[in-house]
């Protein structure tokens, strides 16, 4: 066993015209090994380097091994509720380019792959994931579903928080058409399901493979008439090119800022639909401040169908929404003077 002392700086809050920064001193005695965490902040940076940060949310992760000296130090992160957001991140079901692609990489560039739909496979775990968040009561508690505008992201999509069966005769779009993408599955009603929204920002890697290819949204709204297609630019896929694969930088990136647009969202509960590399690139910029078995936990890579849900929090006032939970207090109003300032008089 040995003892240390070290101390650690971090910004207690991001602002645009302050920067200020807490300067934290601690000892504590190791045995074995022990880890906590601090908000993300790299000592190496400037402070103007760190303000342009592309990363504006943390993962506040308790990544202590032990209760040695409950007072030594925080080891969790405190935020205000409001600028918090739970987010359900969940995988596209078993797709034909899967079975494909893990015969012949080489597939993937194949014509034949175009905008791959679910396999029958893949839709046996759709509807094993409906049962699972029907059954935890996660499907009461989505407030918005975010979905890539490919067809196998939508159909997990619909597969899995969508309503039930559609009918002929009620008065609302079903969320996907009958056989949408030669499923052989029924409508599906959006009558008592969130709103569903399609994203650019969450697609697959663009480029190169023709199953990263999607068709154009005049060609999904017959098929997905609930969807809401309205942040989408184009009709036709522009961002796609046949002989230029988005680097792995670029998709970062591109995920990191879709967690800053979903973070002016007003919902709180957040499920998207999304693919394994935008996911695998996206979250690698979180977690090396935690031991590496929640490193792992956060970046290793989705199964297909699987749901990981975790929290983002918006240090940075991109938000605006406040607190929905919070109470002013004094009402009515009266003395309230705490007792530590009775102590000084």
């Amino acid at each position: 066993m040995t003892r240390s002392s070290s101390s650690f700086r971090f910004p207690c809050g991001i602002g645009h015209n302050s920067f200020p920064v807490i300067q934290f001193s601690f000892s504590f005695e190791i045995e074995k090994t022990n880890f906590f965490t601090v908000p993300s902040y790299n000592r190496k940076r400037s402070r103007q380097q760190y303000l342009h940060c592309s990363s504006s949310f943390v993962f506040p992760i308790l990544c202590s091994s032990s209760l040695y000296d409950m007072d030594a130090a925080p080891r969790q992160g405190l935020y205000p509720l409001h600028r918090c957001k739970t987010i359900h991140l969940v995988r596209h079901a078993q797709g034909f380019h899967n079975v494909a692609g893990e015969k012949d990489h080489s597939a993937y560039m194949s014509p034949e792959l175009f905008d791959a739909e679910l396999t029958p496979l893949g839709w046996q775990q759709v509807d094993n994931l409906r049962k699972h968040v029907r059954s935890s009561g996660l499907s009461r508690r989505i407030e918005l579903v975010v979905v890539s505008p490919l067809l196998r992201t939508m159909q997990t999509a619909v597969g899995v928080f969508g309503g039930d069966g559609y009918e002929d005769g009620i008065d609302v779009p079903p969320l996907m058409a009958e056989n949408a993408g030669n499923s052989s599955r029924p409508a599906i009603s959006s009558l008592n399901s969130p709103p569903f929204v399609a994203m650019e920002l969450c697609r697959e890697h663009l480029g190169v493979h023709w199953c990263d290819k999607r068709r154009s949204i005049s060609e999904y709204k017959p098929l997905f008439p609930a969807i809401d297609f309205s942040l989408i630019e184009s009709d036709d896929d522009t961002l796609w090119k046949l002989d230029v694969r988005e680097a792995n930088e670029d998709l970062g990136a591109r995920g990191l800022k879709f967690l800053n647009w979903l973070s002016t969202r007003k919902e709180t509960n957040i499920a998207v639909v999304t693919h394994s590399g935008f996911l695998v690139h996206t979250l690698a910029a979180f977690g090396d401040d935690c031991h590496p078995s929640v490193k792992n936990e956060i970046c290793r890579p989705f199964n297909n169908c699987e749901l990981r849900s975790v929290v983002i929090v918006d240090r940075s006032m991109i938000s605006s929404g406040s607190s929905t939970t919070d109470y002013p207090g004094k009402i009515p109003d009266g003395s309230d003077a705490p007792s530590e300032e009775a102590d000084k008089k």
